[in-house]
């Protein structure tokens, strides 16, 4: 949920607390939590990439499978591994890196899973890469980026630069 920081102050008892105005209404889920110690990330907002980055991302890729003969779900993987905030790694119990790489997979063509070995014994450690369908606009930005960049050292037209940041204006 979208929301404004507005203030930070310590209690009589020493603990800080900070207040939030909500973009939205939060009654429902209030209630529903009160009662419960709850687990809190506060982030920078970013708006979620838009469908004409999308479509851009895909006219790049088309053009990079023509170009290179690779089948384009195969460029769009790999571009998706060279995003950096796109993913995550979790240490795994070895018995369910298998169920967790298969579930992670139903999500989508980007969403895919790397294993790395673990220091710790039974576990295994599993890079999980988000598709771009939940990137925000930097994160498009960046994968366009990283299209364009590849596309332009095949000598594979794109946007010129100026029409690229006009685009990229409207996304943030």
């Amino acid at each position: 949920m979208k929301a404004r920081l507005t203030d930070l102050s310590i209690g009589m008892d020493g603990k800080q607390r900070i207040t939030l105005v909500l973009c939205g209404d939060f009654r429902e889920q209030y209630d529903a939590l009160k009662e419960h110690d709850l687990s809190v990330e506060i982030k920078r907002f970013r708006r979620r990439r838009s469908l004409d980055a999308n479509a851009y991302a895909w006219v790049l890729i088309d053009k990079l499978a023509q170009a290179t003969g690779v089948r384009k779900d195969e460029v769009y993987r790999e571009a998706i591994r060279n995003i950096g905030g796109a993913s995550d790694t979790v240490c795994v119990p070895t018995k369910a890196v298998a169920k967790l790489r298969e579930s992670w997979r139903r999500n989508g063509m980007g969403w895919q899973t790397e294993i790395l070995p673990s220091k710790l014994e039974g576990c295994t450690n599993v890079v999980l890469y988000y598709g771009s369908s939940v990137y925000d606009t930097k994160q498009m930005s960046d994968l366009i980026n990283l299209l364009v960049q590849d596309c332009r050292e095949l000598g594979i037209e794109t946007l010129p630069p100026r029409e690229l940041e006009a685009l990229e204006a409207q996304w943030r």
